[in-house]
């Protein structure tokens, strides 16, 4: 009998890109364009700033090219355009009954590998589509947050799988990536619990670092504990529990269900933030004219975001506290009409007039009538004016959930929104372009415009020179 291991690995190097629907296919492109404008809108942001110094003083041989230039080893670029991606946890989620992940996190190490390997674009989506499926399967599977630990445990077994789809390598090594990265990456709940760290936006790039220099070490013949799943003290045995998938028998659908975000806010606050940004459209009302906000949410939400189970949602200091608080996004919502990535600037998590709006936010758990999370994200929002009125919304979703995905147009839109104060028109227009019309091109080619995106220092560096060519 195989192990598990062993059949993730031939599931992996079998996948074909003829085997995605054309809704897989368009799904795809909408989550990498969607990743990479998240990438793109975090270029000059002060940690990333941080972790280029240091990608830059440790760097390897430039091999894998850098978002905003440069290039560098696999691995590393694999950890800096990871942390790019998930920096302003804008980035895509799926949903299942126990866990919940961002399967885009395996872009930036998939990205990596097919550049390294001078991939196809077909084969760069079908690596992607592998690690997808792999990961949302195994959150459905063999859920972990209610044991301690963190969703970018399964996700180390997905993105070696996607990495060495990627570079080719046979379905033996592919195994022994999958071992390898599998044993080395249990991470800690704690990671999103209690005082937020910076380790919030960075435990799935290091992953995709771990994970891309597994799958190296498997290419070249290094081999991983095969029991990784199954054997004594393995993942099953030591934190998992018994499940089984019939991996010779699964499809590469699953990205069809992964939900993007419509506010740069946590996946479980966006039916809740746009319900009542809705009921203050509807009904006219100015954040001043707020008493109350009542929010009696879905019990997943209420423990993550909205009650004590996790930390003090009431007690936000900085960004990676702020979008993880409901009583925060739903007070700067209603506020600033919107939740984007300036919500999140020190200056406005710390003013008098968010701190004192979410502590008058109430956050209850419901039992929701109809339809059940993660079928829905059901939340009943009440909010009590000074005038004495209580208007009420109930909602069961939101734009860019299952039930109301988004197309490709409005990527483009979300696109736009977060690259426009990174990256000129013309550029913006060609990787869109090239995401677009991936199947005709190298990964190479994709990669190459994303080295050409210029950060906001050297945007500033260009315009004053071309102003100093000017004036002289």
């Amino acid at each position: 009998m195989m192990t598990t291991a062993q059949e993730l690995a031939r599931f992996s190097s079998q996948a074909s890109y003829d085997a995605l629907s054309a809704a897989a296919r368009r799904a795809l492109k909408i989550h990498i364009l969607d990743a990479l404008g998240c990438g793109i809108g975090a270029l000059g942001n002060d940690l990333l700033r941080r972790i280029r110094a240091q990608v830059d003083r440790f760097s390897g041989a430039p091999l894998c090219t850098l978002i905003g230039g440069g290039k560098t080893a696999p691995d590393q670029a694999a950890f800096y355009n990871g942390a790019l991606v998930r920096y302003l946890d804008f980035n895509d989620s799926y949903l299942a009954p126990g866990e919940t992940c961002h399967p885009s996190d395996s872009l930036a190490p998939v990205l990596a590998a097919a550049e390294y390997a001078d991939a196809s674009g077909p084969d760069l989506l079908a690596a992607l589509a592998v690690a997808y499926q792999i990961q949302c399967r195994l959150s459905e599977v063999s859920p972990v947050r209610a044991k301690g630990f963190d969703h970018t445990t399964q996700a180390a077994f997905a993105m070696a799988a996607g990495v060495a789809r990627a570079l080719g390598i046979d379905a033996d090594r592919t195994a022994n990536a999958i071992a390898i990265s599998g044993t080395v990456g249990p991470a800690l709940r704690v990671t999103r619990t209690g005082a937020l760290s910076h380790w919030k936006g960075l435990a799935a790039p290091h992953a995709a670092f771990a994970s891309t220099h597994a799958a190296f070490l498997a290419a070249h013949g290094i081999t991983g504990p095969a029991e990784v799943f199954e054997g004594n003290k393995g993942f099953m045995d030591a934190i998992a529990g018994r499940f089984r998938v019939d991996w010779a028998h699964e499809d590469l659908e699953r990205v069809t269900r992964t939900v993007v975000k419509k506010y740069n806010a946590e996946i479980h606050a966006q039916s809740a933030i746009e319900g009542l940004l809705e009921l203050q459209y509807e009904a006219g009302f100015r954040a001043s004219d707020v008493h109350l906000i009542g929010c009696d949410i879905f019990r997943v939400a209420y423990h993550i975001i909205g009650g004590d189970e996790e930390g003090r949602k009431t007690q936000v200091r900085t960004k990676e506290e702020a979008d993880h608080s409901l009583p925060y996004l739903l007070a700067v919502g209603l506020l600033d009409g919107t939740v984007m990535p300036e919500q999140f600037a020190p200056a406005r998590i710390a003013r008098a007039d968010v701190q004192e709006l979410l502590r008058r936010v109430r956050i209850r758990p419901v039992v929701a009538q109809g339809p059940r999370f993660p079928a829905a994200m059901p939340c009943r929002l009440g909010v009590r004016l000074r005038d004495g009125r209580l208007l009420l919304k109930i909602k069961r979703d939101y734009e860019g959930f299952v039930t109301r995905p988004i197309g490709w147009d409005a990527a483009v839109q979300k696109f736009e929104r977060l690259a426009a104060p990174h990256v000129e028109t013309a550029m913006r227009r060609a990787l869109v372009t090239a995401v677009e019309t991936l199947e005709d091109r190298r990964a190479r080619e994709l990669t190459h415009l994303l080295g050409r995106v210029k950060t906001p220092q050297r945007m500033r560096t260009a315009t004053g020179e071309q102003h100093g060519r000017a004036v002289a």
